[in-house]
C-alpha cells in the first residue's frame, strides 16, 4: 500500500519505479469538502480542490502506474476506483454538492478509462462502497469498514474483463449509474 498526497501530483513519476509490476490498483482518494448545496455553492477553490483529489487524483495515479499494470504478472490488470453512492444519479440530494459531483465525474472518467484500457487487457471499474463507518461516513453508517474493504479485495481478485466500465457495489453487484 502506498499513501499519496494528491495535492502534489509531482510525486507520481517516482511511484511507478517504486511499485514494480502490478495486477491490481485500488484508488481510494476522497475528501468530502464543504457541506453546502447548489444554492450556497462553496468558493471555487474549495470546489476545485475536491475535484483535484476525488476525480483527477485517481486518473493521474492510474496514468502514472499504467506501465506497471501493463506488466501485470497475471497478464490481466485491474483498476478499481472508490466512488460513492452519493454519485448515483438517482440519489437527488444536494448537500456536499462538490463531493457528489466529483464522484459522478470519477465514474465517467473510469468509464472512459475502461474503453481505453480494454485493448491492453486492463479492466477499470468504479466501486460504490456503500455508507461506511469512517471519519467521513460517521458512526451511524450501516457498514463496517473492514468488511467493505474485504469485499473490495474479493471483488478485485475475481474481476473480469466483462465487468470493465461498470459501476459496482463493494460486493460485486452491478450498480445503476
Amino acid at each position: 500500500m502506498h499513501r499519496l498526497d494528491l495535492h502534489d501530483l509531482s510525486t507520481l513519476p517516482a511511484l511507478s519505479g517504486a511499485v514494480g509490476p502490478l495486477d491490481i490498483l485500488i484508488n481510494n482518494a476522497g475528501v468530502i469538502g464543504p457541506d453546502v448545496n447548489t444554492l450556497a455553492a462553496p468558493d471555487a477553490a474549495s470546489f476545485l480542490d475536491v475535484f483535484r483529489i476525488n476525480t483527477l487524483g485517481p486518473l493521474a495515479v492510474t496514468q502514472s502506474l499504467l506501465p506497471n499494470l501493463r506488466a501485470a504478472p497475471t497478464g490481466f490488470g485491474r483498476v478499481l476506483s472508490i466512488s460513492s453512492q452519493m454519485a448515483w444519479m438517482g440519489y437527488a440530494k444536494s448537500d456536499h454538492i462538490a463531493y457528489r459531483a466529483s464522484k459522478a465525474a470519477l465514474n465517467k472518467v473510469m468509464q472512459g478509462m475502461a474503453t481505453d484500457l480494454a485493448p491492453l487487457r486492463i479492466a477499470a471499474v468504479s466501486v460504490d462502497p456503500g455508507w461506511v463507518r469512517t471519519d467521513m461516513g460517521g458512526p451511524k453508517a450501516d457498514l463496517d469498514a473492514g468488511q467493505v474493504a474485504e469485499g473490495i479485495l474479493d471483488l478485485a481478485s475475481r474481476m473480469t474483463m466483462a465487468q470493465t466500465g461498470q459501476f459496482l457495489r463493494h460486493d460485486g453487484k452491478r450498480r445503476d449509474w
